[in-house]
């Protein structure tokens, strides 16, 4: 909130003005305290210069946060390669407001900026027709779609989006995108089928009961630990989101009406629910160089106030047959693509 010098203000300007002192004020002490807005996870967000940042709760040193259980070991049976792509880091520039999964059909029906990588055509529009004909940024020639929201420096101002839907802040740029597909600890794997929709995260976990969120925040430097907080990052680590998608199709449909049902995600022991199939397992890994200390928060819905638990992201299967079967025949061989 902000509160200003109004010009030859009367009675009418005195209180505005009062009233703005008093709103920053309120801020301050909920920042302070860790009292919440009615709007579930979503704490109340404070100024600073360039934008609004989540209150200090939801950041902490990473070097805090114990690292995590050693998977469980691989079965016999298990598909144990993995496939990388190289797809860039979104020099091209190439973001909007749309979500072609979620709200086809309309324009900035997301609220909040996505950076892609991948197809150059995606937008709120895209058929599988029109991206199959498209450009892409990866070197194989997948024109698969890949997106998430922004990351924002919140000290600094202006470029695309900046403060649209209470999106403050200047985009910081990916310095790399890791794509990769792994394999099950427990079974072969099936290829993906032409056109799969697959969403992995919670946009609204804010304000939700949560049991969607996968934020996986990290530091290049503390492999092995990860927070669904924003980290803050020991001097000359990057920081590092790293998004995992469900594996485990149901065999029937490239998409449902949640966009969830068709492809879940496995149990803790890799295991798929009864009538799904292990399908390659995506995971992408966006790095960012992130000055110690600086504020900074992704772009979300206007109610979620900006919060690192709704951290998220999409993939559209537009790789042809002939690659998706080599992605397959490379896990279930056990090498390294």
């Amino acid at each position: 909130m902000r509160s200003g010098i109004l010009v030859g203000a009367g009675k009418l300007g005195r209180t505005l003005v009062i009233l703005g002192v008093l709103g920053s004020l309120c801020l301050g002490v909920l920042a302070l305290t860790g009292a919440e807005w009615p709007f579930g996870r979503a704490a109340a967000a404070v100024a600073v210069a360039g934008g609004e940042q989540p209150p200090p709760q939801d950041y902490v040193d990473l070097r805090t946060v114990a690292p995590a259980a050693p998977a469980p070991p691989n079965g016999p049976d298990a598909s144990t390669g993995s496939f990388a792509e190289d797809c860039g880091r979104n020099a091209e520039g190439h973001r909007n407001s749309d979500n072609v999964v979620t709200s086809p059909g309309i324009t900035d029906g997301a609220h909040h900026t996505h950076d892609y990588v991948g197809n150059l055509s995606t937008n709120a529009f895209s058929t599988d027709a029109s991206l199959e004909a498209a450009a892409t940024t990866c070197t194989d020639g997948d024109r698969s779609t890949f997106y998430w929201p922004v990351l924002r420096r919140l000290d600094r101002s202006g470029g695309p989006g900046s403060g649209a839907h209470g999106n403050t802040g200047r985009i910081l740029e990916p310095v790399s995108v890791r794509v990769e597909f792994r394999g099950s600890p427990v079974s072969p794997v099936v290829p993906m089928p032409h056109g799969l929709r697959l969403l992995t995260g919670d946009p609204v976990a804010a304000t939700s009961d949560g049991s969607l969120t996968r934020a996986a925040w990290g530091c290049s430097g503390l492999p092995g630990r990860s927070t669904e907080l924003y980290p803050r990052c020991p001097e000359g680590s990057r920081l590092t989101r790293t998004l995992d998608f469900p594996s485990c199709w149901d065999g029937l449909h490239t998409d449902s009406p949640d966009h969830r049902d068709h492809a879940v995600f496995p149990a803790a022991n890799g295991v798929c629910p009864h009538g799904t199939f292990a399908v390659p397992q995506l995971r992408v890994v966006v790095a960012y160089e992130m000055p110690s200390g600086a504020p900074f928060a992704l772009d979300s819905f206007p109610e979620q106030r900006r919060s690192p638990v709704t951290e998220h992201a999409v993939f559209v299967d537009e790789m042809s047959d002939r690659q998706m079967a080599r992605v397959a025949d490379c896990l279930n061989q056990g090498r390294r693509c």
